[in-house]
């Protein structure tokens, strides 16, 4: 059964092809997740509980997040309707898509796409791999772009006010594409232009709540655009929305953000891992654009088009800045990367000393897409690792030795140093690769350490064993069918990734078991990067394998799935 679509998307740039929401029985939720196997749950929130899975729609295999109302939830069968008829309606790049649901044995499931990035709030407020400026400013506009289509008139589909803007709902896709998502309190906006709100009983989040709309029970778009307004100076703070830890007369970020740039303090409540990585000009756009999305007179407020237009203004300016600070680039295939991506082929031969120098100051001054890394004391490294013992030795080859570690503030990483001068050049090619990649399967580079002219990396991750390890294991029977299917399926994804959607199209070149990194719950990481080479994305050739790859996850799910049901 699936529910009518009455609207035709409005272009392909803006909006996806309207699909039918399908309705799937309890079985075939029961069946995705494993009976609700705790092992999937992805996120909690006052719905209730959120499972990431794969499950069969029609003839194919589709990564979901699975969404189960709990009893004790404070939403109920109106929320989940409302959510159900409002997303079968609208179809955006910028909003989360709704799959199906089921409804069935008093329950109420809602299947989303899945989205691995996590939310906003996670990257914001939780140890999660810190998101750069420019980053954190491209979420921000595909949110308000979401919101614009959201309120906009197009005479194919309602106005519609999201009535619940907050960071944990905006979702992040592989790609870091912002999408809003719980549409459980939306409402649909006046038609007539005459009427320019609904009346209706006060629902938010607290912190993000329209004061005008709590205070008159008016509900307008502007309710959305002050919510989004508190958003940014999430973004802009890595504070949240109501925040203990800023002091005891301001447990609200918008009062406590606008009061502190009235005296003065604009620099003062930036996020500490921006210092200094924010353009005068583009933090005081962006805070004048935050401070009248947060106007006490709704009218006074932009609209969400206004936002986003905005936003993509002090973009400009920041990436403009940001070319400005980073040296020695050059074009390759026609693309700009820094000289460091090429370390083993520049014709000469270069120190260990000026191949550090060279690369602190790429990593010092990175901008743009990069992501944030740091750069640790050595002593750092030895409390982490206990001074490298062999306890914490987790592997050593002719390139490189890796340790298990634990920083002074509990997060376990994994540091990672060259053995010996033989691989130096290709351990410098996985540094400077890296850092251009984000992939929730990759190995994710936390910062680094240069003592003397050694060089030693630093990832957020805690390393269990790697694949080769536990296959080679005759006595290990830790690696059951379902556990190998998810690191085969996740190693596929991962290529298709680096071949296709990596901000540089990446050939990996040693793809071994022993460069699968498992964690304690079997998710793998790709490491290994050594040889990586950058590729020219528009090549014929790299356009048929990435078609092929497709292929071969495409039958290698379809086959998996099979032999699983016949288990």
């Amino acid at each position: 059964m699936s529910l009518p679509i009455t609207h035709t998307a409005e272009s392909s740039s803006s909006s996806c092809s309207p699909q039918p929401c399908h309705q799937f029985t309890f079985f075939e939720i029961e069946r995705a997740t494993r009976n609700f196997n705790e092992s999937l749950v992805i996120g909690r929130g006052g719905f209730g509980k959120v499972y990431r899975a794969t499950i069969a729609c029609g003839k194919t295999f589709l990564d979901v997040a699975i969404k189960r109302l709990e009893s004790t939830s404070s939403q109920g069968a109106v929320e989940f309707w409302a959510e159900v008829e409002m997303l079968s309606k609208l179809r955006h790049s910028h909003l989360v898509s709704l799959i199906g649901y089921c409804n069935e044995r008093q329950e109420m499931i809602l299947v989303y796409e899945c989205l691995p990035n996590g939310t906003l709030s996670d990257h914001l407020h939780k140890r999660r791999m810190p998101l750069t400026w420019v980053r954190r400013l491209k979420i921000c506009i595909g949110a308000a772009r979401g919101l614009d289509y959201l309120h906009s008139d197009t005479g194919i589909k309602p106005r519609v006010i999201h009535r619940d803007v907050k960071s944990s709902n905006i979702l992040l896709a592989s790609n870091w594409e912002a999408k809003i998502s719980d549409f459980g309190l939306s409402k649909i906006s006046p038609a007539n232009q005459s009427l320019t709100h609904v009346s209706t009983l006060v629902r938010g989040t607290f912190g993000y709540l329209d004061p005008d709309y709590f205070h008159t029970g008016r509900l307008t778009r502007k309710s959305d655009v002050y919510a989004f307004g508190v958003v940014l100076y999430e973004a802009l703070c890595g504070k949240q929305a109501v925040d203990r830890s800023i002091d005891e007369e301001h447990w609200g970020l918008a009062t406590w953000a606008q009061d502190s740039i009235k005296e003065g303090r604009l620099k003062h409540i930036v996020d500490s891992k921006l210092e200094g990585r924010i353009s005068p000009k583009c933090l005081k756009e962006f805070a004048l654009l935050a401070c009248q999305c947060l106007h006490s007179h709704p009218k006074h407020r932009p609209t969400m088009a206004e936002v986003a237009t905005g936003l993509e203004s002090i973009l400009a300016l920041q990436e403009k800045n940001d070319r400005q600070l980073v040296p020695m680039d050059i074009k390759i295939l026609g693309r700009k990367v820094s000289t460091l991506l090429l370390p083993s082929n520049q014709g000469r031969k270069v120190s260990h000393r000026s191949s550090l120098k060279s690369l602190y100051a790429y990593l010092y001054t990175i901008g743009g897409e990069d992501r944030i890394v740091h750069r640790f004391d050595f002593n750092t490294i030895v409390f982490a690792t206990e001074n490298f013992s062999e306890a914490n030795k987790l592997s050593s080859d002719k390139y490189k030795s890796m340790y298990k570690g634990r920083l002074q503030n509990g997060q376990c990483i994994t540091v990672c140093g060259p053995s010996s001068n033989t691989g130096y050049q290709e351990y410098m090619n996985e540094a400077s690769i890296l850092v251009k990649i984000e992939h929730e399967n990759v190995v994710q580079l936390l910062g680094y350490c240069i003592d003397g002219t050694n060089l030693y990396l630093l990832y957020d991750f805690a390393l269990y064993a790697t694949l080769d390890a536990l296959l080679s294991d005759p006595m290990c029977n830790l690696l059951d069918y379902s556990k190998r299917y998810k690191i085969i399926l996740s190693v596929a994804k991962i290529l298709a990734y680096l071949h296709k959607h990596a901000p540089i199209r990446i050939i990996h070149g040693d793809v071994k078991p022993r460069n699968i990194l498992l964690d304690e719950s079997f998710d793998p990481k790709l490491s290994g990067f050594g040889l990586a080479t950058p590729i020219d994305k528009s090549a014929f050739a790299l356009i048929c394998f990435v078609g092929h790859c497709k292929y071969l996850i495409f039958q290698l799910k379809n086959y998996l799935m099979l032999v699983y049901e016949n288990c």
